[in-house]
Order: C-alpha cells, then structure tokens, then sequence
C-alpha cells in the first residue's frame, strides 16, 4: 500500500483529497497546521470515524525539520498548503512568502533528501493574471498582480528547479476556481450561499464583472489521483478547468435561482480589490489534462456548474455547518 503525505489536509481541497486517497486504498500522513486547540480542520469528521489509513502530524510548514520527519517514509507527497486569501496577501506579504515560498522549499528539500517517488505540486490559475489570450494554456506567460499570485509563481519555479537541477519528479497541477462543502466564507461561493441562507436579499460581493472557470471539488481531486499514477507528467504543469467561465454577478443570480430567492447584489468598496489588481478573466484549456491524465470534468458547463452547487448549497444548509460561517463582517 503506497503512503502518501498530504500537506494542508485540514483545509478545503486538503481534506476532501484526503478522503479520496484514502477510499482509493492509500495510506494518508496528513499534515496539519499545529495549534493549541488541538483541532484537525476540515478532517474533524475524521476523529468520530477514525480510518486505517490515516495517521495525522500537526506541525508548521515554514519548519524545515518537522517537515523532514513528516515525510519520513512516504512514497508520495502531495502538497497544498498554502496562505491563500488574496486580500490578506495586500496586508501582510512577507508572512505569504515565509509560507508559499519558503514553505514549498522545505517541501521540495525533504522530498528530494528522502527520495520521494512523486511530488504533486498545487499552483493556481492566478498566477496568469489578467489573461492576454483564452482560453488561457500552461504556455502563456505569467503575471503576478497580487502578493498572493506572486509567491504562487515563486513556488511554481521552484518546484520545477528542483525538477531540472535534481530530476526530483514534480508534476505541478494548476487548479482553476476549485469550490465545494468546506470552503472558506474567503471564496465568493460561499460568501452567496451563507448571505442567502442567514436572510439576506441585498448580497455584499467585490467585483462583479470578473469571469471565472469554476471546479468542482470533486473533479479537483479527481485530477490530483489521476496524476498520481498518470506516467510521463514529471516536470509538465498541468490545468485542472472545465473550459466554461461566467461572471461574479451572473453567479451570483445562478445561485439565487437554485435557492429560489430573488437577490440586489451591492458592490462593497472593501471587498473590491486595488486597481491594477483584480483579474478580469480567466478560463482554462485542459486539453493538456486529458491527453496526459485521462481527466475530464464530471461537472462541467453550465449544467455541469449547476450540479456541483447544488451540491454545495445542500452541504451548507445543515446547521452544523452554517455555524462555522460568519456573514454579519467582512473577514480579510
């Protein structure tokens, strides 16, 4: 049974592939970030039903040391943690390079000294900015207009100097705007759907015009398994997208439809992003995936798009779910 670690296995994509790894027959050190509180994240489901192929190590991923033991006798290594909020990133940059940069080369360190047998790296559809072609391929160039997507390319290089300088097999999977139960109220899908379900009708949200191609987390982790045995992906990045963009604002109307509400969006000046920052558009040409993964999405275009949110609507209308969700403040 191969042992793979995942780092970030306590956020939103982390721990829904964690499941997936282990219901594929994998064995899991899931690494979490370390905190007093002793909690486990988005994986506190897994204490009530504890699995055989999951071990957990709770550390800090700027620590070289503690992500050398963390690895220690793993086959494989899948890493997505991360410091991801893009507002968050305009306050406090230096901390988003201690973690996505720094962080990453602890990572690509311990799995080169350790001989891992294959690194998964997570980059983002971000790192493009505001696309000068679409659909937007692995070839176009990239532009780092926030903090956030400037560290994320840092990574991405990173990862695949280690690749060319050390033949380490990396294979960087580029997710666009994954979403899906667990996310954070930080991602504009959640921010609808938990206004909505708290009674609201006039909806807060930042830009409104930007386009985005939007994944469902399902297909996400699809991605991340399928590259695991796929052969030949060593040094190649690689889309995770379903080729369908749509616009915040007719997103946000989508969603309204399928909670049968009528909704007024409001643009909030806080939540709109430094001018030269926001990214106008993107969507994703996955032939790339196909041909070297055999992935395709299960829940693509609009049809498509409409399932996966059903789905995620009906995961956050469980009370013991909303209640993780603040919607009275606006949280950087």
């Amino acid at each position: 049974m191969k042992k793979a670690f995942v780092s970030g296995a306590d956020g939103f994509i982390g721990s829904h592939l964690t499941h997936g790894l282990i219901t594929a027959g994998f064995q899991v050190r899931s690494f979490l970030c370390y905190n007093s509180f002793g909690s486990w994240g988005w994986l506190e489901d897994a204490k009530s039903s504890p699995s055989q192929g999951l071990t957990v190590f709770s550390g800090d991923i700027r620590d070289p040391h503690g992500i050398q033991k963390a690895i220690e006798g793993c086959d494989l290594v899948l890493h997505l943690a991360a410091l991801i909020g893009i507002p968050y990133s305009y306050h406090s940059p230096n901390t988003y390079v201690d973690t996505n940069i720094k962080g990453t080369l602890n990572i690509l360190q311990a799995a080169r000294d350790l001989g891992v047998k294959r690194v998964i790296h997570t980059s983002t559809s971000e790192v493009y900015g505001t696309p000068q072609t679409v659909p937007i391929r692995e070839d176009h160039p990239l532009q780092g207009q926030s903090p956030y997507s400037a560290t994320k390319i840092g990574a991405d290089q990173l990862a695949l100097s280690f690749y060319h300088s050390f033949g380490l097999p990396v294979t960087i999977l580029r997710p666009f705007n994954t979403y899906g139960p667990r996310q954070s109220a930080r991602a504009v899908i959640p921010t609808i759907i938990t206004q909505i379900l708290k009674g609201k009708r006039e909806i807060q949200l930042g830009s409104i015009h930007p386009t985005r191609d939007l994944v469902f987390v399902e297909d996400t982790v699809d991605g991340f398994l399928k590259a695991l045995e796929a052969p030949n992906t060593a040094g190649e990045v690689i889309h995770l997208g379903t080729g369908h963009e749509i616009s915040i604002g007719d997103l946000a109307n989508l969603i309204a439809e399928l909670m049968e509400v009528k909704i007024r969006v409001r643009e909030d000046a806080q939540r709109v992003r430094p001018k030269g920052s926001e990214v106008e558009r993107l969507v994703a040409d996955a032939s790339k995936a196909k041909k070297l993964l055999g992935w395709e999405p299960k829940y693509a275009g609009r049809e498509g798009l409409k399932k996966g949110l059903l789905k995620t609507i009906e995961w956050f209308r469980k009370p013991e779910n909303l209640r993780h969700y603040q919607d009275d403040r606006y949280v950087v």
